[in-house]
């Protein structure tokens, strides 16, 4: 382990660089019986000791406490997940470094350099981030250079435009949204409500938490904090304008929402209090709105999907394989949901649909800037022949541009226009687990480079002859169209828990023709969540934080399982989206992990940093035992994922063939189709 002393040595000092010191407590003469924050404090102390190596005067004294705490009843998962991540670690280290002498050699330089007495922070931080974050590295005062390089490698040359791109939005686009309920606030006045709905939300509250998400909807939150609500009302008002713009090609939108929960007596709860909400607010006559629940996608595949399978290519694990269409779960499972149902919309509901475009409820299309700024509206900026053209890009390989992304604008900053990036190059002093893990650079770094560009004529991309693919894209404002979706048949698998949306990118880089997003200049939506929905986004902060360490698993062990394999999808990737696909990455996040933690209490926060280890160290161990292994759980997972999506779209393929040749058996599953959608339908009555 002495590979990792330097760096933790160095991030432990006192004060460095005036960054917030991680010191402990004593730890002399520790017991399961002292203070309770002193406690949790050092058990957390323990694991950066061990880290260090037997050099550390304490190390004995660690090892001995962690061995006697790991047979308590109490605190024994704890100890063992401490004792155990020192274990992977030394792992990891020593396997990488064999395989990489580059990498031991770089590690060898980090503890020279360590060794001066160097106050340069960026220097400090460009050696660390040499071995354990060496995308964020050559990027501080080198921005500029950074982003026309970048810029110049999501290039795509044009070989043929959309020969037929979307002409009337509002009919052949099936747009979609995801609504993520969770539990009342203690402050909810729930007044409103029947008894036996309030029941069933204090049976919920009873329940263990099963899935956790950014700024998931409290039930009974005001009608003025409540996101779903807000971006509804919006979405109603572009569409307005769209119509009063071109009266002749808006009809009402479709609009798709899934409904996925936090507890699992909340997914009886889900749909009627959507109707309720919608029920109490002003209507939204330019939407027909569709709520999906769990139980909607079990009726698609028991009444639909399976009959199909049955009767056109059968299989005897076609539940088992379909059971990952649905909505509740991990942030990738209505992600991919919320894809395919375009698919099957467009096959057995309406067949002019020809996409889907998913936008989140936090964000909306700020028409009036937009039309002064970009000079057209956002459904004017989803007909451009970009969407669906093929290409090559920089190194000569294929590309079909079947998705399209659009950027964000924060609220607080549409002021100074649509193309002020979202997120910013950082500046200031670097916290400890910054030194280990700094994904704010390259995310800045990706947002200037992709999502600010825009078109200009005898320019590089122009937007006609060339135009930039995009690797780094935002849950909302982007989509595909169904014809691509039906061929490549992308999704993201149901274990991921954040960045959905990159990682539904990833599972078609392995393709030598590959599936691109490309960059829609000037269709940026604007985004909100700060301006409504501050007590939601603090109640989920410490899960959103622990989100992104599992991120790091989790990408690293997809990539690898991928037929590609991790080299290739991470140069393809870098360096935003890359940098989660790491060569050490249980290094990585357990370090990253445990320096957070001492950080929160030196700032003298310690009741947040005990619920970080009390919610994190859990979820953890569960991504460190779902990504181990030859083969591991992971790898099955997406195995299994993919010949089931693979079985979705077979089927659909099936009973449009039938449907097409006249043939009477699937005039069944289509009135079925029609009617479980029609049922979905929750502000107002329509014929399907």
């Amino acid at each position: 382990m002495t590979a990792l002393n330097p760096i933790i040595s160095f991030l432990i000092r006192a004060e460095p660089l005036n960054a917030a010191s991680i010191w402990p407590v004593e730890l002399s003469n520790l017991h399961e019986n002292q203070d309770a924050d002193s406690f949790w404090q050092n058990l957390n102390w323990t694991f950066l000791i061990l880290l260090m190596g037997e050099r550390h005067p304490e190390y004995s004294q660690a090892q001995a406490f962690l061995d006697k705490l790991a047979t308590s009843p109490e605190w024994g998962h704890f100890a063992r997940f401490y004792l155990n991540g020192v274990q992977l670690i030394a792992t990891e280290l020593e396997q990488r470094c064999r395989q990489d002498p580059e990498l031991k050699a770089k590690f060898q330089e980090v503890e020279t350099a360590l060794a001066g007495n160097s106050t340069d922070e960026i220097a400090i931080a460009e050696t660390i981030w040499s071995v354990l974050f060496p995308e964020g590295a050559g990027i501080r005062g080198q921005e500029d250079a950074r982003t026309a390089a970048l810029r110049k490698k999501r290039t795509v040359t044009i070989t043929e435009s959309n020969p037929d791109p979307i002409q009337h939005p509002a009919r052949q686009i099936l747009f979609t949204s995801n609504v993520l309920l969770t539990t009342p606030l203690a402050t909810a006045d729930l007044s409103e409500y029947d008894p036996d709905f309030k029941a069933q939300l204090l049976e919920a509250l009873r329940e263990p938490q099963l899935y956790w998400y950014d700024h998931p909807i409290p039930i009974g939150v005001s009608a003025e904090s409540n996101e779903i609500l807000y971006g509804l009302k919006n979405f109603n008002q572009a569409v307005e304008v769209e119509r009063q713009r071109h009266p002749e090609k808006t009809t009402k939108v479709n609009f798709v929402l899934s409904v996925s929960v936090t507890h699992k007596r909340l997914q009886t709860l889900g749909k009627r209090y959507l109707k309720q909400v919608l029920a109490t607010s002003t209507p939204l006559d330019q939407l027909n709105i569709f709520a999906f629940t769990e139980a909607d996608t079990d009726a698609l595949i028991q009444q639909v999907l399976l009959p199909i399978i049955e009767r056109c290519c059968p299989s005897d694990d076609a539940a088992d394989l379909l059971s990952l269409f649905g909505v509740d779960g991990r942030y990738g499972r209505h992600y991919s949901f919320l894809k395919a149902i375009a698919a099957l919309w467009n096959v057995l509901i309406d067949p002019d649909i020809q996409a889907t475009f998913k936008i989140d409820s936090d964000q909306v299309f700020p028409q009036t800037e937009l039309i002064e700024q970009t000079g057209a509206s956002a459904f004017e900026h989803l007909q451009t022949p970009l969407w669906g053209a093929t290409g090559q890009d920089t190194e000569g390989q294929p590309i079909e541009l079947g998705m399209i992304a659009g950027a964000l604008v924060n609220q607080r900053d549409v002021h100074k226009g649509v193309f002020t990036p979202d997120v910013t190059f950082p500046d200031g002093k670097l916290k400890p687990d910054e030194y280990v893990f700094f994904s704010k650079l390259p995310q800045a770094l990706s947002t200037d480079a992709e999502m600010m560009t825009r078109y200009q004529s005898g320019e590089v991309p122009d937007g006609h002859n060339t135009c930039l693919q995009r690797i780094h894209v935002t849950g909302g404002t982007n989509g595909i169209l169904i014809d691509s979706l039906r061929r490549f048949q992308p999704f993201t698998p149901s274990f991921i828990g954040r960045a959905e949306d990159q990682a539904y990118l990833l599972s078609t880089l392995s393709r030598p023709d590959r599936l691109g997003y490309v960059h829609a200049s000037g269709l940026i939506m604007r985004h909100d969540k700060e301006g409504f929905a501050q007590e939601a986004i603090a109640m989920a902060e410490i899960g959103k934080q622990i989100g992104d360490y599992l991120r790091i698993l989790m990408f690293s062990a997809y990539a690898e399982a991928l037929p590609q394999g991790a080299s290739e999808i991470k140069n393809i990737a870098d360096p935003f989206t890359g940098c989660f696909i790491s060569k050490l990455p249980i290094t990585v996040t357990l370090l990253r992990f445990a320096c957070k933690v001492a950080t929160l209490f030196n700032e003298g926060k310690p009741q947040e940093a005990i619920e970080f280890m009390r919610t994190g160290i859990p979820r953890l161990q569960d991504g460190l035992d779902f990504t181990q292994g030859r083969p591991s759980a992971l790898q099955q997972a997406y195995k299994r994922e993919r010949q089931g999506w693979h079985l979705f779209y077979s089927s659909l393929a099936a009973v449009e063939q039938a449907l097409q040749a006249g043939e009477d058996w699937p005039l069944s599953v289509q009135t079925a189709a029609r009617q479980i959608v029609s049922e979905c339908l929750i502000n107002q009555r329509h014929v399907i």
